[in-house]
């Protein structure tokens, strides 16, 4: 049906966009996570109940990615997990200790609940911490120097960051009252730490790689690509309006710090996949050349166009039958 080249560009945007959803929808419950208060059970129990209904089908866009990066390029699968494993590692037991102290914090004896919470929140922390120093040693080609693990330790903390930020716009648009204000208080400090963190990552990009620089600030198509991060500056100058807006009660719609959030996401997701295209592993292989046989790509092409507006759809549903400020806890 398509012939290997035109395979390879359908399967990476198909990549894209499950890591991409997956960072969203995954980043604001890891973050709701990382927020978690240990000495306040009320507000831990509406902040876990506010992603109850989503956070194992968020994992779901991970396990996508993952899939489609080894039918598709396994090659290239074999390189990043290789040179991954032990952050892969801290990550799966991260996303473990969730889903265990998610339905343990609620069987558990009463003095035993704030320790599975400690839990919940170190897993989170470890999960988005190990996802940021991946996406670090991805950038830097997975080079293992001093100056790589800095960059990617610096990574972490800034996808973590992230995360708690969008977790903390999450927060706002579902609770109300002194939580609520609190979330407010955590997205005004995310924000501006998330801010300088992208700009620091980004200028590292630009300096750190030849080729990234000449791309973004020495081609034909520079003023076009300059448009990004002038539309990521003005997301996070109209995410802190909102905020404060909601803030004074002067916002009638508090989805808004959300939506700016997500666009921020998207046009910095998009701004890395422009730096790095065509590479899957960074200035070592294409898509084309770690791209699976054609035959058994174009077989398996009807299966993801089955599954992927399947899983499209049943997310949209769950937040369709779910929209609204979070209702009490419950575990059944």
């Amino acid at each position: 049906m398509f012939d290997q080249a035109t395979l390879a560009i359908i399967f990476a945007g198909l990549m894209a966009f499950s890591t991409l959803v997956y960072a969203i929808l995954d980043g604001y419950d890891l973050g709701v996570g990382m927020l978690l208060p240990l000495n306040n059970e009320k507000d831990s129990d509406t902040m876990i109940a506010s992603i109850g209904p989503f956070w194992d089908a968020n994992e779901t866009w991970l396990v996508l990615a993952v899939g489609l990066l080894l039918i598709a390029f396994p090659t290239a699968h074999s390189m990043i997990f290789k040179a991954l494993y032990l952050p892969t590692v801290f990550m799966l037991i991260g996303l473990i200790l969730r889903g265990v102290a998610f339905d343990f914090r609620a069987k558990a004896a009463f003095n035993h609940k704030p320790t599975w919470n400690k839990a919940f929140k170190i897993g989170s922390f470890l999960a988005s911490g190990s996802q940021g120093y991946m996406l670090g040693m991805y950038v830097m080609g997975f080079e293992l120097s001093v100056s790589s693990i800095a960059f990617a330790l610096l990574s972490a903390i800034g996808v973590s960051t992230a995360y708690s930020f969008i977790g903390a716009c999450w927060l706002i648009m579902k609770t109300e009252n002194q939580l609520q204000q609190r979330a407010i208080r955590y997205a005004k400090r995310a924000l501006i730490i998330s801010f300088i963190g992208i700009s620091l990552v980004s200028a590292t990009n630009l300096i750190i790689d030849q080729s990234i620089y000449l791309r973004w600030l020495s081609s034909s198509v520079s003023l076009l690509l300059a448009m990004i991060p002038l539309c990521v500056v003005a997301l996070f100058v109209y995410a802190w309006r909102s905020i404060v807006e909601v803030e004074n009660q002067a916002l009638s719609n508090e989805a808004t710090p959300f939506l700016a959030c997500i666009g921020i996401f998207i046009l910095t997701f998009l701004g890395l996949a422009i730096s790095f295209y065509p590479f899957i592993v960074p200035n070592q292989i294409t898509i084309w050349q770690a791209v699976s046989a054609a035959e058994s790509l174009n077989f398996l092409l009807y299966g993801a166009l089955f599954v992927i507006p399947t899983i499209v759809g049943y997310t949209i549903f769950s937040y369709w039958v779910f929209w609204g400020k979070v209702e009490d806890l419950r575990y059944y």
